[in-house]
């Protein structure tokens, strides 16, 4: 049984930081694509980043780009969101997926598996 945990949302003020753990279990993490997603109220699931299973290759959404930094611990199972520089339009549910598609995609739809996701909130 596929299991992603998130942890390390929470409550930040315009330009703080946060980081994010996803640890994942019931898989061979390293033959999985890695993401993360988020969701605001009434809005559409949206990609942060997405990451290749063996590393090297990392794609991040222009809204984050130069703020956030997504990395992988293969030995450790988990997955990181390095987020700076936080403002109020990034607060959302922040969810990690895995996926073995042979490509590198985007849609949530193309992750079968999904951690219970962890709120994070910037204030203004």
């Amino acid at each position: 049984q596929v299991q992603l945990v998130e942890s390390g949302g929470g409550s930040v003020q315009t330009g703080g930081s946060l980081r994010l753990s996803c640890a994942a279990s019931g898989l061979t993490f390293n033959t999985y694509n890695m993401g993360w997603f988020r969701q605001a109220p009434g809005q559409e699931r949206e990609f942060v980043v997405v990451f290749r299973r063996s590393g090297g290759l990392t794609y991040y959404a222009d809204s984050v780009k130069g703020r956030f930094t997504a990395f992988r611990d293969n030995a450790e199972n988990t997955v990181y969101l390095q987020m700076h520089s936080l403002k109020p339009e990034d607060t959302a549910v922040y969810f990690c997926a895995a996926g073995n598609t042979a490509w590198l995609l985007t849609r949530p739809t193309d992750y079968p598996y999904w951690g219970q996701g962890t709120q994070v909130t910037v204030s203004s």
